[in-house]
Parts: structure tokens; sequence; C-alpha cells
């Protein structure tokens, strides 16, 4: 499944901001893998180096030497609207002197051909072909006069899921959409010396530089720090709809989300599945690492012993990063690697976080049957994604979901597994802690939490980009 981005941002004067960035955005780099970016403010000019890449491989001391400054956000991209290009790289610079601000985004905003449209009609050009600076530009074509107005009024003509950053030369902003599908956390940092924050997608990112978690960013809400202090301006909806899986599997397992750990949430829904679904096996094996939590839960719950029959290369990042299925196929392979004299002969519990095209997981139980595994019982953490994500996450389309063309047997059949349990909704409820109105469910239920645009096509946007970009702005 592909992930949603990584977002950040730092007022901190006086501190090393670039830096701090950079090993936030290397806590955040499991939420995109494809780019990654920083833009920095001294007050007078905003300076962005972004690239292709992991994190590692776009900054390097030289780099980082150059983004100074009181201000930063910073990136890491898997592509939902718009191509895997350079030209499509965060932060994304928009408008010049006065108004020119740095922007990033993780979400997905559904309306964003539409508006897109519109603004080149009223003479904006684009030079990306992302949703995120289609969402810069209705905050600079706003008819308000202040930043915070201008957000408010991009606001209600954006549709879909967002959690942004924007940087202007004095003053860092946050805000998500009203239902706050995706995560936004907020946090200080220093020793108590003057107004400094962050903000982060996940509070792993905040552990890692030692800022102190203080809340999550409400739905609806708008946070605004510059050297008068932080504010916050509120019009929180009654409706909710975080998105399931960042407790199933795209969040970091040591993040907390609604002051929940998310490993705990994970044991927990390995031990529901233990309930739901209990098998005579030797062992309980975790598929690596998303569900190395569920395995431990599983087995706890069983009684059965937990191995760790899989190993995994982590060097070799996320499959679906791969362009096309042949890689895809060959990156499975040299991604996990069993263990043979454990598994051999012997009845286990493989427990996975999902099953979205049904294309990994048949290769993952063809390794374990070459290791001499005797039994295969094949327990999901989810219920079966019958329905495409519209708000962040590309999923894939309904036809290419295998829970959408097959039924349960049929799917055991496929991937070779000799039993197949999936959590259901109300167990995977009861294992999150918190209730269903809470969140978006909409790959399991089809029912959307807002109106989704059925046949919007990733690279829509594509057009109206020049395919060429201009990473330094002064």
């Amino acid at each position: 499944m592909h992930e949603a981005c990584g977002v950040f941002g730092v007022y901190a004067p006086g501190e090393d901001i670039a830096r701090l960035t950079y090993f936030a955005l290397f806590a955040l780099q499991h939420r995109g893998q494809e780019s990654a970016g920083i833009a920095s403010t001294d007050g007078h000019r905003i300076d962005v180096h972004a690239d292709m890449g992991l994190v590692s491989q776009v900054f390097d001391e030289d780099a980082l030497s150059k983004l100074g400054g009181d201000i930063a956000i910073g990136h890491n991209r898997y592509s939902t609207r718009g191509s895997n290009n350079i030209y499509n790289v965060q932060p994304v610079i928009v408008g010049e002197g006065k108004n020119a601000m740095a922007i990033a985004h993780n979400g997905n905003i559904s309306n964003a051909e539409t508006l897109q449209k519109e603004l080149i009609d009223k003479g904006y050009t684009f030079n990306t072909a992302t949703d995120t600076e289609v969402a810069a530009n209705m905050i600079l074509s706003s008819p308000e006069k202040n930043m915070v107005d201008r957000i408010r009024y991009a606001m209600r003509r954006l549709q879909g899921a967002y959690s942004m950053v924007i940087m202007t030369t004095d003053t860092l902003y946050a805000f998500r959409d009203q239902l706050g599908v995706r995560p936004l956390c907020l946090g200080t940092i220093g020793n108590g010396d003057g107004h400094k924050y962050v903000i982060a997608s996940e509070t792993c990112a905040l552990n890692h530089i030692g800022a102190k978690v203080i809340r999550e960013i409400e739905p609806g809400e708008i946070i605004a720090i510059n050297k008068e202090g932080l504010k916050s301006y509120t019009d929180i909806s009654d409706k909710k709809a975080l998105c399931i899986f960042e407790y199933i599997y795209f969040s970091r397992p040591d993040s907390i989300i609604k002051d929940r750990l998310l490993y705990s949430a994970r044991q927990a829904m390995g031990a529901q599945l233990a309930e739901e679904y209990p098998v005579e096996a030797d062992l309980v094996i975790g598929v690596p690492d998303s569900a190395t939590a569920a395995g431990f839960g599983y087995a706890s719950k069983s009684g059965i012993p937990v191995a760790e029959g899989l190993i995994k290369n982590r060097y070799m990042g996320r499959t679906f990063i791969a362009p096309d299925q042949r890689i895809r196929d060959l990156g499975v392979k040299t991604k996990f690697n069993p263990l043979q004299s454990i598994l051999e002969g012997k009845r286990i519990v493989l427990v996975d976080d999902s099953i979205v095209r049904g294309t990994t997981t048949p290769q993952v139980i063809k390794l374990l049957r070459k290791s001499g595994v005797k039994e295969i019982h094949m327990r999901i953490c989810a219920p079966p994604i019958c329905f495409p994500c519209y708000l962040g996450v590309d999923m894939a389309t309904k036809w290419e979901l295998i829970a959408a063309q097959k039924s349960v047997e049929e799917i055991r059949e496929f991937i070779g597994a000799d039993s197949l349990g999936y959590l259901s909704l109300d167990g995977l409820i009861k294992a999150v802690g918190l209730p269903k109105e809470e969140f978006c469910l909409a790959c399991f239920t089809g029912n959307y939490p807002m109106p989704v645009q059925l046949t919007m096509d990733k690279l829509a946007l594509e057009s109206a980009c020049p395919k060429k970009r201009i990473l330094l702005k002064k």
C-alpha cells in the first residue's frame, strides 16, 4: 500500500533548524521515499533544497549549511497527485515579495483539477503538477488581507484530505482539514528560552529531535507561530474521519495518536485476531516490520510461541516503490530471507497488516513453503479492502483490489495459505479503543466521509505544468 507523505515545520530562533528538519524527516522517511526537501527563511528570503531520493541521499553538510534562519519546513513525498518527477518535489514555493511562501502537504485535494482550471483562468501559472500548488495558489488568490483569513478562504474551497505546513518569511503556519483525515501534531523544543515550536506528521519525529509533544492539531484548526508566540484559530467540526490505516500500518509503532501508542494498538489487533481466528500451530510470525507487534499480540493471546522466521533486508525499502510488477515480485524475494532451520516442518500463523492487490503475499508464502513450512495460517490485521482511497493514499483502483474481486476463500486459494482470517471491523475498532465515528473506514465499507471523485486521475494536473522547476527562490 502506498503511503501518505510526511511533513515537518519548525520555528526556533537560535537553533540549527536545517539539521532539526533533516533528522525529523529522517524519522518520517517511512511516509514517503520518492523525494525529500527543506525550505528555510532568515526573515528576508526563502531558500529551498529538494531532490529525488531518500533524505540521506538528498542532503549533505553543504546543502544543510545553506539553509539557515529561524523557520523551516520539510517534506517526504509519496506521490498521490502528480507524477514521480523532480518538478513535483516539495516544499513548493509560490508568490513573490511579501506574498512569497513555501508549502508542504500530506493528503489529497479531490477537487484540485477544477480549482486549477479556475486559477489558470484568473492568470495563475503552475510550476508543478501537484494539488499542493493548487492549494497554495488558492491561498494567494484569496481576497482576504491577513494570512489566517486567506487560509480559511482556501479551506472552504478545498475538498479532500490535507495536513499542511506553510512558511512565510516571518511566520510558520499549520492546519488540518475539517475531518482530520491525516495526522498532525504540535511540540516545543529548546530549554524554555523563548517561543520555539515544531509541527510534524507524527510524534516519532518530535522524539527524534528532543522535542516535547504538546498535543495534536485539531481537525479544522489553524496554528500560527512567530516572534509573538503561538496562536490558534479554530473552526472545529463535530464530524471526524482519521484514516484508520494510520493505526494499522502507516504511522510508526512508536508514534502516539489520540493518546494511544500505536505499538500497543497493533498488539491488541493481533490479540483480537487470535480470539476471532484461533488455530493449532507451532509458531507465530509477524511479517516484519509492520506486523511485528500484531504477531506478538496474537502469540500472547493464543499461547503459541512467537518466532522471527523472516529476516527483513532493511536497506531494500518498501516494495511498492518498484515501478512495475516484475520488479515488485523480485523485490519481495530480496526483501525477506526465511530462517529454514526454525521454520522447517512447522505449522505457522503468519500475521500481516493487510492484503491489497494480493501480489506480495503469495510471494512470501512461496518463500516459506520452500523453507519447509508444513502449514501456513494467514491472519490479517484489517478487514478486506474492497474500495479505493481518494483521501491521500495511492492504494489501487477497485479492479486491482483483490477483496473487491474475490471471496475470502478465493483469496486463500490464490495466495496459497491453508487458512485465512481477516480481523472484523468491530474487532479492529475494539483493538484501537476509540469510537467508530472517529475514523474513515471507507476502504472497508465504501462509505466515504465526504463526496469523492470516483474517477480521479493521478496525472490530471500534469498538462498545466511546464515540466521544469526552479528549486531556489530569493
